[in-house]
This record gives C-alpha cells, structure tokens and sequence, in this order.
C-alpha cells in the first residue's frame, strides 16, 4: 500500500513537468522578456535658477499650503446658504465670542444633578464608575 501511495505521488509530480495533459497550464516565455528603456526626466528649460538673496518663491509654510491644496481656500456660498446665514443673524455674532465660553460670567444651562453626576462619574467599568438616577 505504501509503494501504491509513493507511486501516484510520484507519477503526479512528473505529469506536473510534462507539456500536455490535465496539468497543460499558458506559461510566459523566460526567454522572451525584453528590457524597458529607463526612465529620464527631461529638462524643463522655462525654470529658471534662483538670484542669490532673493527671497523664496514659496514664502508660505506647508500647513498653509497643505490646507491650501485640500480645501482651495474661500469658496464662494450659494444665494440659499447666505440667506439662511443672514436670517439667523450670523452677521451679528461677536468676534471674540469663542473666548467668552468658558468664562465664569457666562450664563449656562442647568442640565441637571443626574447630568453633572454622569460627567462627574470616575472612568472605568467598577463599581465606582457607576451613576445612579433618583427615582
């Protein structure tokens, strides 16, 4: 049984190598694979050098022009959009409202005990992470 199963094992592996039968596969030709030319970068005669103390001809950094490239600057708002702008009064928002948020003159919002007790609950999944609601 065990010349039987070395045999086919055997006889399996040569038909591999052979040109026709089951195994008969389209294979490239080794031989035929020809060289590509390499690539050149040609010269770009309209550049030219830059005058020693000049100033640099990119003067802005590359965040700037990062943001430059992925959003294109100040687009121009559609005739809806500065209507709806307009009726909401963003005209009349102060500059520097950003900055007033967190002051402590600022009147907010009492959103309650149950959500200061959330906000206020440890990190974690234990037994003191937990917050409870009255009833």
């Amino acid at each position: 049984m065990r010349k039987l199963v070395m045999s086919v094992v055997i006889v399996a592996a040569l038909a591999g190598c052979s040109r026709g039968g089951v195994f008969n596969r389209d294979r490239p030709d080794e031989l035929a694979v020809s060289r590509a030319a390499p690539l050149v970068v040609p010269p770009d005669f309209a550049l030219t050098p830059p005058k020693p103390g000049a100033p640099q001809a990119q003067a802005a950094d590359s965040s700037t022009q990062a943001l430059q490239a992925m959003f294109g600057g100040a687009a121009q708002r559609s005739a809806a959009e500065s209507q709806a702008l307009s009726q909401a009064g963003g005209a009349r928002s102060a500059a520097g409202i950003r900055s007033n948020a967190g002051d402590p003159g600022t009147d907010v919002v009492d959103k309650g005990s149950v959500t200061r007790d959330i906000i206020a609950a440890p990190e974690g999944a234990g037994q003191d992470a937990t917050a409870t609601t009255p009833k």
